[in-house]
């Protein structure tokens, strides 16, 4: 699953980042109304961290646009303004929770996890495709009811392709959805194709039906062979 997390305060930012990316969620920052405009324009988020005072404009006008626009993904407020104005007015808004600081990370792990069910419903079920099966909420892919081990960006690939069969995605889109502001480290994708060519040999290794594939100058999409 993949959040953007809106704070200017740089050490609780960091904080923040670094605990959810434990938990296995692709994390995206932004320490601006500018930044983080540019980002929700752009992309598509599971959940947003939003604080409220921002240096250069009020996170309840990001909401507002958000909610404006269409714009998918659960909102959770992240602020140090406890005011019953403010939790009105951004639960009205369209906000799916509203979180005071300073609060525990375990409480803010619970709270995410609990509106991405809203969002994602099968978030506790099956995801099955053919005789492959995921289970995002134990990180858990078993084919015809056996296990197999995967690492931890493999996972997040194939999760993201059997959220998506028949799909045609392109490298660049899979690299920012799985690797999120890291990709910018790197000026090739020789990354996605390495971790590609592990998942594919494994899958194929395990016995299962489906199977990602390429699609000549676009990118991939995962089928399963015996219903084609």
């Amino acid at each position: 699953m993949k959040i953007l997390l809106v704070e200017d305060e740089s050490s609780l930012r960091e904080i923040i980042r670094r605990e959810l990316t434990g938990e296995r969620y692709v994390v995206e920052t932004a320490s601006d109304f500018r930044t983080a405009l540019n980002k929700c324009d752009d992309y598509t988020y599971d959940c947003i961290l939003l604080d409220i005072t921002l240096p250069d404009g009020n996170g309840l006008k990001l909401l507002e646009h958000l909610r404006a626009t269409g714009r998918s993904g659960r909102v959770i407020i992240i602020s140090a303004r406890d005011s019953v104005e403010d939790k009105v007015k951004g639960l009205e808004l369209g906000a799916d929770d509203y979180l005071p600081k300073p609060f525990h990370m375990a409480e803010l792990s619970a709270r995410i996890r609990s509106v991405i069910r809203r969002g994602h419903p099968e978030g506790g079920r099956e995801l099955k495709l053919g005789n492959l099966s995921l289970f995002p909420e134990r990180f858990e892919v078993r084919v015809d009811g056996r296990p197999i081990e995967l690492l931890r960006k493999e996972y997040d690939i194939l999760h993201y392709f059997i959220s998506r069969p028949g799909h045609v995605v392109d490298k660049e889109t899979l690299a920012e959805a799985v690797w999120g502001d890291h990709i910018d480290q790197s000026d090739n994708f020789f990354f996605v194709y390495a971790q590609m060519k592990n998942l594919r040999r494994k899958l194929r290794e395990a016995g299962a039906s489906p199977e990602i594939r390429s699609v000549y100058g676009f990118g991939y999409k995962m089928v399963d062979e015996k219903t084609e």
